[in-house]
């Protein structure tokens, strides 16, 4: 198959996921997107042996938390250490996720894989599809994992074709950031459907001799993660149902972006893209000349304590749907490893995504909980305190869905990027330019055939 030929060059991005069965299936946890492969019904998996075994391993953990997430991931390190001292995880510091992902490439070709490792959201098709990682099922139904402990969208992100290739660790989502106090002074609302945004951009947004000083909103144009979801909110889809062709220049699909263009044109909306985008975006909140901006949960704290008002966060503007996209990065394990460190891997997957340290990891990682129990404990009641921002999201917890599930998406989706780019920097009616897009899309897709 031509899949199977082209899998090292796309597993430079990313892709996403049909889950085991207990986890549910179809549109509702899809983004809005069909799955080509969920009549492809999964053969029968047993159960993991049981391994009762006390005897010293070592096993490397391959990652690309940054340092400020390496506070909490020492704390879970330790815990784990006190839970399990025969085992003796390394943690090896592979860069970004575009490097982890080469790097775990080339392990791969060397047959000298890590037993467990990070994977972008995005890219967990592309790995699971090519047999690099294992499927957890059967320790899953071995240890009777509360697989409903998880949101729906999150568990079904990190599985394909059937299998759990992966768990949600640091999990995030786009949400609107606005600036509160400004609002309120206003005397409006962020907007919660499409039909509140017009008297939105009214209110808010300030022009001086024709030009705009404050936009109403912004949205990030350098990554389909952040518009996506307004493709599906607006009753669009990226591919068509059996995903052998593009739908992105659809009437459905170009909704959203011909809603965009007519904001951008009256001067309401701002669009983030090029180099420097997301810092400038930042900045030009934090300056005053935006209202609400568009960026992702991980965010949230950055934002917190360096605007100088009062922050508030709004899930994004639902239409025919109401859903965002997950963000960050899983763990999962590697097909590679021997028995023995699968056993110890799966055991660390479970501890560094347990309920009991769900909410410290979490909020010391900047990230969203994961864990439904800790949400509702009182340690979670008290995060949500300190925290109040995050209710938003978590208001919208199955909301959150996986993104489009195609090996081929990190290759495709940078088509109709470049479009979002034209309206951004050129303001290029989309209208013009999405039709070409489709056809590369297609012209891709046929590889895959």
């Amino acid at each position: 198959m031509k899949t199977k030929k082209k899998w090292m060059t796309t597993m430079m991005a990313g892709g996403l996921a049909l889950v085991v069965t207990a986890c549910g299936s179809g549109d509702a946890n899809n983004g809005g997107q069909s799955s080509a492969n969920a009549n492809n019904a999964p053969a029968p998996v047993e159960a993991a042996k049981v391994v009762e075994s006390t005897e010293p391993i070592t096993i490397q953990y391959w990652h690309s938390h940054a340092e400020a997430q390496m506070e909490g991931l020492n704390y879970m390190l330790e815990e784990f250490s006190k839970k399990y001292p025969h085992i003796t995880v390394e943690p090896v510091f592979q860069g970004g996720y575009p490097d982890l992902h080469k790097k775990l490439q080339a392990a791969v070709a060397a047959n000298d894989v890590p037993a467990v490792t990070n994977v972008e959201v995005s890219s967990l098709p592309t790995f699971g599809d090519s047999g690099v990682f294992t499927d957890l099922t059967p320790w899953i139904l071995r240890d009777n994992t509360a697989m409903d402990d998880f949101s729906e969208g999150m568990i079904n992100a990190y599985a394909f074709n059937g299998k759990q290739y992966g768990f949600p660790l640091i999990v995030s989502t786009s949400v609107f950031v606005y600036n509160k106090t400004l609002l309120d002074e206003l005397g409006v609302q962020p907007p919660q459907t499409w039909d509140d945004i017009d008297a939105f951009n009214e209110a808010v947004t300030l022009k001086e001799n024709g030009e705009t000083t404050r936009y109403a909103f912004s949205v990030p144009g350098w990554d389909a993660w952040y518009f996506d979801p307004w493709m599906i909110n607006g009753g669009g889809q990226i591919l068509t149902d059996d995903q052998s062709a593009s739908a992105v220049e659809t009437p459905e699909s170009m909704r959203y972006i011909e809603n965009f263009y007519k904001w951008k044109t009256d001067g309401y909306m701002h669009i983030g893209y090029g180099k420097g985008a997301s810092d400038n975006m930042r900045q030009m909140f934090l300056g005053g000349e935006i209202a609400m901006v568009q960026h992702t949960s991980a965010n949230i704290k950055m934002y917190r304590e360096n605007a100088d008002f009062e922050i508030g966060v709004s899930f994004v503007p639902g239409d025919v749907k109401r859903i965002s996209n997950i963000g960050g990065a899983g763990i999962a394990m590697m097909d590679g490893a021997s028995d023995e460190e699968k056993e110890a891997a799966w055991k660390f997957i479970e501890h560094m995504t347990s309920a009991e340290h769900n909410i410290k990891w979490a909020e010391s990682v900047g990230y969203l909980p994961t864990r439904k129990s800790a949400i509702d404990s009182e340690e979670g009641k008290q995060y949500f305190e300190r925290w109040p921002q995050y209710e938003a999201v978590f208001e919208h917890f199955d909301d959150v869905t996986p993104r489009l599930q195609h090996i081929a998406y990190p290759e495709f989706r940078t088509h109709y990027i470049e479009v979002i780019g034209e309206l951004a920097l050129n303001n290029v009616d989309p209208a013009m330019l999405m039709p070409q897009a489709a056809e590369r899309i297609n012209e891709i897709l046929a590889d895959y055939e």
